[in-house]
């Protein structure tokens, strides 16, 4: 793998991690539109565990305060809710501890994650045009929400979903706000991102950390950091309606690449 490469790969898992267009589909779908061999999964926990240090510098002040307060006042707010994020979190590690092997192999077809893609931004987009005003819980600290939140993200399992998109449209259809949606999604991240890398770090072959290796590391972690930041900022006055016709015109172009080859 060439450094350009390994650059490229860790801008994809950035930007695909945070936004809601599915860093694991366009992980997956790189050797479909390159002709190059998949990168190999030693390279793919690296970025992941890149970008579990992009959030987790992002959030360093609410992860303090929730872990300061999840154990020593666990009836506050941010107490409540650091429980809530662990509890949150189970459906999701079930989902890829019993179906691991079929994301590896069953959903990563090309024109599945093309269908993925198309019909998860239509969901999203619903619900960012009629639900994001409503407030139901007025982003308030509740375990039904935060369960349901988690059932969701375990739909991510699937190349195409997205882990970001899928929890936030699940948070805005629970009456969340943009950025109250987007905190939470990230914050779930951290468990699942953690818990998957260590699992296989074990899997890391010690001869395949080369520069090209390190080089896509530290562009993933820094470009996570600049996109959480990015995101955050630009929901406080637009909707998601740019990364729904992204995912729509992606969709389309597998699909048609996909007959025509």
């Amino acid at each position: 793998m060439t450094i350009l490469t390994a650059v490229f790969l860790g801008l994809l898992q950035a930007l695909g991690e945070f936004l809601p267009v599915s860093s694991s589909a366009h992980l997956a779908l790189f050797p479909f539109f390159s002709g190059q061999a998949y990168q190999g999964l030693s390279y793919d926990v690296a970025l992941h565990l890149a970008t579990l240090i992009a959030v987790c510098a992002y959030f360093w002040k609410d992860l303090l305060i929730l872990i300061k307060n999840g154990i020593t006042a666990p009836k506050s707010e941010s107490g409540k809710e650091f429980w809530y994020i662990g509890l949150a979190t189970i459906p999701a590690a079930a989902a890829g501890y019993f179906l691991e092997d079929a994301a590896e192999n069953i959903f990563r077809s090309p024109l599945h994650i093309a269908f993925m893609l198309m019909f998860f931004a239509l969901i999203l987009f619903i619900a960012d045009r009629y639900c994001a005003k409503q407030k139901v819980y007025k982003d308030r600290v509740a375990l039904l929400p935060f369960m349901l939140i988690g059932c969701a993200q375990a739909l991510a399992i699937m190349p195409g979903v997205s882990r970001s998109g899928i929890t936030i449209t699940a948070a805005l259809f629970l009456g969340f706000s943009r950025a109250a949606g987007a905190r939470i999604s990230f914050l779930l991240s951290m468990p699942i991102i953690a818990g998957a890398a260590v699992l296989k770090l074990k899997d890391i072959n010690l001869a395949d950390i080369d520069t090209a290796f390190i080089a896509g590391f530290f562009t993933a972690m820094i470009g996570g950091w600049l996109v959480i930041k990015f995101l955050m900022k630009y929901i406080q006055k637009h909707s998601f309606d740019i990364f729904v016709y992204y995912r729509w015109l992606l969709g389309a172009v597998i699909i048609g690449l996909y007959f025509l080859k």
